[in-house]
């Protein structure tokens, strides 16, 4: 009998063992699969945000020279031109945020909170719809209530990349008629203020049942929709999210005689004054001295760009291409401002910002201002010793204001 047992003893326990075997490979595949999902759209962020970075660059000089050659001397034919090629610019900008916005891993894009002027943004929508509808032949009529507050607490980026999508689509799926931008107040609790947008058209119209396609992502609203106008039907999907990120939701309707609206609506907190951070476009920045600017930039066309810009607004450029010479180049040179990319082949923008924080006065005390082709960078270079922040596409009128704020700063806290 004991002699049975141990055989059995024997044959039982290899049985053991690979059946344990099996079980931990059994576990060990699900787990890396799922730490595999997991990643997957940590890569696609990133790797979209690196796109939407570099995407920017170019677009930046585009819209620069776009807006130099917009006001020099141009006849009526040449500037609808610069205004084309202005809005394509635009739009290309709003697609990059929100492709990066639709690529984040929880879905819902991450929210600013900026200081802007709401008729300046809602006046330069109005011009974008106007110009993209004189290029195809198409009336256009803006109407922008007096009702609208002045100064609004938000994400300007995002509100603009929504409303540019929503302008994009009336002019395309319109041929004949007209396009219109309506924007409105709205009841809004104690400091908030309602702002209503509605982009109408007397386009192809939309049926119910393909109103209710329209916001699942990588859909259209019809399968004839993408070969008739293209479109990878993901921006209407990303405009709900942005719409709802930020205290609101986006209808959409038949309008009468043929065509749809499209009604975008969100919670702005009301600004209660203006204060030293007060954006780009609020108001004509005052005339200021020529300043030495040491631009930190390695893309050859991001130094073209910046280089006209300066000098256009009447200051002196010098670059350097890596973030490890900016602090070195700081301590032998005199320099008024610093220009710092966010982006570099090297430490990056936030350790070269703090390298130069930790020279000695008054090196380590320059005005620096971050740039970046994304919004996200801000916190961390002003948490590094960023004085100002711009995202690109950069314009003019916004350096010229940044370089003001910056260097007045500078010069109170001395």
């Amino acid at each position: 009998m004991a002699a049975k047992s141990r055989s059995k003893r024997k044959i039982r326990t290899p049985k053991k063992r690979r059946s344990s075997k099996r079980i931990s490979r059994t576990k060990a595949r699900p787990s890396r699969k799922r730490a595999a999902a997991k990643a997957a759209p940590r890569v696609i962020e990133a790797a979209l945000a690196s796109f939407a970075h570099e995407v920017r660059t170019p677009l930046t000089g585009i819209l620069a020279i776009s807006n130099l050659l917009a006001t020099s001397d141009l006849g009526e034919r040449e500037r609808r031109w610069v205004d084309t090629i202005k809005a394509g610019a635009e739009h290309l900008a709003s697609l990059a945020t929100l492709f990066v916005d639709a690529a984040r891993s929880h879905g819902a894009p991450a929210g600013r909170q900026d200081l802007f002027e709401l008729r300046a943004l809602a006046r330069s929508i109005g011009d974008a719809l106007a110009g993209r509808a004189a290029a195809k032949g198409l009336q256009c009529q803006v109407e922008l209530s007096e009702k609208l507050p002045a100064l609004v607490v938000g994400d300007p980026v995002r509100l603009r990349a929504a409303l540019e999508n929503l302008i994009d689509n009336a002019v395309k799926f319109t041929d004949q008629g007209g396009v219109a931008l309506s924007v409105t107040p709205v009841r809004g609790a104690n400091d908030k203020a309602g702002i209503a947008f509605a982009v109408s058209d007397s386009g192809i119209g939309l049926t119910l049942k393909e109103i209710d396609r329209l916001f699942r992502p990588f859909s259209q609203a019809n399968v004839s929709i993408a070969s008739r106008f293209g479109g990878a039907g993901l921006g209407l999907s990303s405009v709900k999210q942005l719409a709802r990120a930020m205290g609101g939701d986006i209808a959409v309707a038949p309008r009468k005689g043929g065509g749809t609206t499209f009604t975008l609506m969100v919670t702005l907190a009301l600004a209660k004054a203006v204060t030293a951070g007060a954006p780009a476009g609020a108001a004509s920045p005052d005339p200021m001295p020529s300043l030495r600017v040491l631009s930190v930039e390695d893309n050859p066309f991001g130094r073209v760009v910046l280089n006209t810009i300066l000098t256009e607004l009447g200051h002196r450029a010098e670059f350097v291409g890596q973030g490890s010479a900016a602090a070195e180049r700081m301590a032998q040179g005199a320099f008024d401002a610093v220009l710092m990319d966010m982006v570099l082949p090297d430490i990056g923008g936030i350790e070269a910002i703090e390298r130069i924080r930790a020279l000695a006065p008054p090196h380590g005390r320059i005005p620096i201002i971050g740039v970046s082709g994304r919004g996200d960078d801000e916190a961390a270079a002003r948490a590094a010793g960023a004085d100002a922040f711009l995202v690109k596409p950069v314009s003019p009128r916004a350096l010229a204001t940044a370089l003001l704020e910056a260097t007045r700063r500078a010069a109170a806290a001395t």
